[in-house]
C-alpha cells in the first residue's frame, strides 16, 4: 500500500465522491430511462373468460400499477394486464401516457366483472368501479365486447380461486 501525500488526500476523497456520485447518477438514469419504456417484464398469469384464455401480465407493486400499460404501441388480442390491490376499494384509473385504446374489466374476489369501462388513449377522464373491487383487467378495446362479455361475468384463473 502507498501512502499518498498529505496534500493529495482531498482530492483523493473528492476523486472517489465524485465517482460515487456518477454512479448513483447513473443508477438514477438507467432507473428513469426504464420508466419511459413498456413494463414488459412481469410475471404472469393465466386467466379465462368463459373459453377464452387470457394471457395477463400482473400489476401487483404499488410502482407497477402505476405504470400499467402506459408506453406500450401494441398489445398481442390475447393478452392484458391484471392490476391487484392490497384490499377491495373504488378503484379509478386513467389514460394519460397510455397510447392503446382499453378496456377496464373491474373484477370483485371470486372473479365476477363488476363493470366494464372504454378508456381512450391519452386521457385524463376517470374510470372508476362500479363497487369496491381488489382486481382490474385491462384488455385492448373492444375484446369483451367481440366475445359477447359482460358485467356479471365470471373470469377463471389462480387470483380469483379460494383454497
Amino acid at each position: 500500500m502507498t501512502a499518498l501525500p498529505p496534500a493529495s488526500l482531498p482530492s483523493a476523497a473528492a476523486a472517489r465522491l465524485a465517482r460515487r456520485a456518477a454512479a448513483a447518477l447513473t443508477l438514477v438514469a438507467s432507473v428513469l430511462a426504464a420508466q419511459e419504456g413498456p413494463q414488459l417484464d412481469l410475471r404472469r398469469v393465466e386467466l379465462s373468460a368463459g373459453l377464452h384464455r387470457i394471457d395477463a401480465q400482473v400489476a401487483l407493486a404499488p410502482r407497477e400499477r402505476q405504470i400499467g400499460l402506459m408506453h406500450r404501441k401494441q398489445m398481442p388480442q390475447h393478452e392484458g394486464m391484471l392490476f391487484v390491490f392490497e384490499q377491495p376499494a373504488r378503484q379509478c384509473f386513467w389514460m394519460k401516457d397510455t397510447l392503446l385504446p382499453l378496456t377496464a374489466a373491474f373484477v370483485a374476489d371470486d372473479g365476477s366483472i363488476v363493470n366494464l369501462e372504454d378508456m381512450q388513449p391519452r386521457a385524463l377522464d376517470e374510470h372508476c368501479s362500479a363497487k369496491p373491487v381488489r382486481y382490474v383487467l385491462e384488455m385492448n378495446q373492444g375484446w369483451f365486447a367481440q366475445r359477447g362479455i359482460r358485467a356479471g361475468a365470471k373470469l377463471g384463473g389462480a387470483p380469483f380461486q379460494r383454497p
